[in-house]
């Protein structure tokens, strides 16, 4: 199972599911079927076939847990470096604001890293990395706020369309005077 964050399986959880796969091996060696080894392990039929074929070819060795699924494409050393070009803004990289979006990420990691990687990877990456997705809490400094407010007042109620009362209404759609 692979979480969200596409961070994969814990380390506690990949010792979890060797330890099934380990208890599934001792169930074979004592002659147990595979419906049986899936009851008792609380598993489907499907894995425990797949792990008494694994079984029956390389023994316990075999369904031993074989480490994390792949590595990452950025290494801790160059995520720290990918860190200081992000904390030097937009704006130093080429771009005329200030906002990082995920696309700007990854023309930054091709640029400087030689590695392309997905949006979605590259989401995941910085949030495994404790970054989040951020909206700026700030207001335009072009915002004018008394004509905003004015429009509001004035404006809208112009423009808004009236809500209809409610009232005794009718179920037909095809003569809806019939109340």
């Amino acid at each position: 199972m692979r979480y969200p964050q596409g961070g994969g399986l814990t380390a506690e959880r990949q010792a979890f599911r060797e330890h099934i796969r380990l208890q599934a091996a001792e169930l074979f060696a004592a002659g147990h079927g595979n419906a049986a080894v899936a009851k008792d392990l609380r598993v489907s039929v499907r894995s425990v076939q797949r792990w008494r074929r694994a079984w029956e070819q390389g023994g316990e060795r075999a369904l031993a847990s074989k480490g994390p699924v792949s590595r990452p494409k950025l290494s801790d050393a160059l995520f720290v470096v990918l860190e200081r070009e992000l904390a030097r803004g937009p704006v130093a990289h080429g771009w005329p604001d200030q906002t990082w979006t995920l696309s700007r990420i990854k023309i930054l990691i091709g640029r400087r890293f030689h590695k392309s990687m997905t949006l979605s990877a590259i989401a995941q990456m910085l949030h495994r990395h404790g970054f989040s997705h951020q909206v700026p809490a700030r207001r335009a400094v072009e915002g004018n706020e008394e004509a905003v407010s004015g429009w509001v007042k004035e404006t809208w109620p112009e423009v808004e369309i009236p809500r209809r009362r409610s009232g005794p209404g009718s179920a037909s759609k095809t003569r809806q005077a019939s109340r």
